[in-house]
């Protein structure tokens, strides 16, 4: 049996089918190199810029090496320049300093009695203001002070140099206060104290009434009874009276010692003390009132006085004198 033959059309559709399907390969495969080739191109182009910025990056940081080196190497100059400048401010403050010297030097030389002149009046200034001090402490004498104040103030008046009138205003401040200051409360006191004990041989040893007075059961008992309140029943015996009033005196003694210690709260015990022999010693008076009532008035007596500004012109000029 033989195979029929095949038909012209068909032969050329199929040619025609393997014609298309080779054009199409033939496009892929272009399309692919094509796809290659750019994508290489691409690789390459990459590369190309990646190996751009690693340079421009090393040149930055060269760059940026380079700013750090010229930084320090400026900040190195501008320490030595301000260590120098140092040294040249130190060198020209002792520049100052000797020229200072050398001017008092060539001052001194000029006039050597001149100046051993105020030396010799600040001694004299120093040794009274120390003097007024110390008699105002020591001795509680306000007057001697202030009489040791005026002399200082008019040996300081002789010296002419500028350079002291601080001190000037100083000391008349100093000398304001003190005679503000009044007596010394020490001195006061003291002296009250001596007028209490002075004014003591004035009180009445016995009071009462008469034996008319009395009435008829009194005077009969009185040479064998005589009835006396408990706080004065002490020191009745001549004897005892003795003891009493040597023990008051001691009081006092004390309370005179604690008033030159300044001492307040000894003297108020003191006199305390005292004032519990009075009852004692001497019987119900007008006169025992008045003598209690002083020594109540004793016992509120302040015996300090403000000395803040005592010492403060002594203390200027023994620092101006030491400052050269």
């Amino acid at each position: 049996m033989s195979t029929p033959a095949t038909p012209p059309a068909t032969r050329r559709a199929r040619g025609a089918t393997w014609f298309v399907v080779l054009v199409l390969a033939g496009l892929a495969l272009a399309a692919a190199v094509f796809a290659w080739q750019r994508l290489e191109a691409s690789r390459a182009a990459q590369a190309q810029a990646a190996a751009a910025d690693r340079q421009r990056i090393d040149a930055l940081e060269g760059r940026v090496a380079a700013l750090r080196r010229d930084q320090r190497a400026q900040t190195a100059r501008l320490q030595q320049a301000e260590a120098t400048n140092r040294l040249l401010r130190e060198e020209l403050i002792g520049l100052g300093q000797r020229a200072a010297l050398v001017e008092q030097s060539v001052q001194r030389l000029s006039d050597p009695e001149r100046d051993a002149a105020r030396a010799l009046r600040l001694d004299e200034v120093e040794l009274l203001l120390a003097q007024g001090q110390q008699r105002l402490l020591l001795a509680g004498d306000a007057d001697g002070a202030r009489r040791a104040y005026a002399l200082a103030a008019q040996v300081l008046d002789g010296i002419s140099d500028p350079a002291w009138l601080d001190l000037r205003q100083a000391l008349a401040q100093e000398r304001a206060a003190l005679d503000a200051l009044g007596p010394d409360p020490r001195v006061v006191a003291a002296a009250r104290i001596e007028a209490f004990a002075a004014s003591l041989a004035a009180l009445p040893a016995a009071s009462g009434p008469g034996p008319v007075a009395a009435p008829w059961w009194e005077r009969a008992l009185a040479a064998l009874v005589r009835v006396r309140p408990s706080a004065e029943a002490g020191a009745v015996a001549p004897d005892a009276r003795a003891a009493g009033l040597a023990a008051l005196q001691l009081e006092l003694s004390l309370a005179r010692a604690a008033v030159e210690r300044r001492d307040a709260a000894g003297c108020r015990a003191a006199l305390a003390r005292a004032e519990a022999w009075l009852p004692r010693l001497w019987p119900d008076s007008p006169a025992r009132a008045r003598q209690l009532q002083a020594l109540q008035a004793l016992r509120t007596l302040p015996l300090d006085v403000d000395l803040s500004v005592l010492g403060s012109t002594l203390a200027q000029l023994r620092r101006q004198r030491g400052a050269g």
